[in-house]
């Protein structure tokens, strides 16, 4: 019994292991940009490592087979998805274009199997609240829609008004968890005298009250303290 245990556990850590190193070798991807053959390859993945887990496969051997010829397979499709545009066309649905100058394509919302409560969220979180402001929107591969407001639907930009922004830049992570990434730091010139002298100024004696620390392009600090209370009542900010 207790044999069988320490085996099923050893056979979980060596599928889990192997997993890891074939979804580096298949490489980053979004849950959200993945193609079919990608989304059968992870089920795959699943559905044979719990097999190896609990031992229900003919043998181990042949698992670690299966999962290698799956894992192959799907570097090969992603090889050829980036050089052939034919096997792209094979592969991916086309994106839909389901508003065009403010009229909805119904047969297109239905190809792409979207109803009109999906749409209206989507251009929601594009900060459209009304269809006639659209001149066109496109579902994209991914499940995603692109939006292009009529002219005078567009929010007023810089470049309208004559007007030469100064670029930002990224914000460097300084203090993470009461950490200071010292890397970071060393890269902006700065010391770790100054950087204490900084928290102080802010009432901060010891790094580890800081939950999250970063430096602006502009050369700003910002920093946020650790919570003194773990939980916040539900809904105190108004949100439910």
């Amino acid at each position: 019994m207790l044999n069988d245990i320490l085996f099923a556990v050893l056979r979980s850590i060596a599928s889990y292991i192997l997993l890891i190193i074939m979804a580096r070798i298949l490489g980053r991807k979004a849950l959200s940009q993945m193609t079919f053959f990608d989304f059968a390859v992870v089920i795959t993945f699943g559905s044979v490592a719990a097999n190896i887990g609990i031992g229900q496969d003919n043998s181990f051997h042949t698992a670690i087979t299966v999962l290698i010829t799956i894992g192959l397979l799907g570097v090969l499709c992603g090889f050829l998805h980036i050089k052939s545009f034919r096997f792209r066309k094979l592969i991916n649905s086309e994106p839909l274009v389901v508003i065009k100058n403010g009229q909805i394509i119904d047969v297109n919302m239905l190809r792409g199997r979207v109803t009109i409560n999906e749409l209206t969220s989507m251009l929601r979180d594009k900060n459209i609240f009304n269809i006639t402001d659209v001149h066109y929107a496109v579902l994209e591969n991914s499940g995603t829609l692109s939006v292009l407001p009529k002219a005078e639907s567009k929010p007023l930009t810089p470049k309208d008004m004559q007007i030469k922004p100064i670029e930002g830049g990224l914000t460097k992570d300084i203090i993470i968890d009461g950490i200071i990434m010292r890397e970071n730091l060393n890269s902006t010139n700065l010391t770790e005298e100054w950087l204490l002298n900084e928290l102080k100024e802010n009432a901060i004696k010891n790094v580890k009250e800081v939950f999250y620390a970063g430096l602006a392009s502009n050369g700003s600090l910002y920093i946020s303290k650790r919570s003194k209370q773990h939980k916040e009542k539900h809904g105190q900010h108004g949100i439910e």
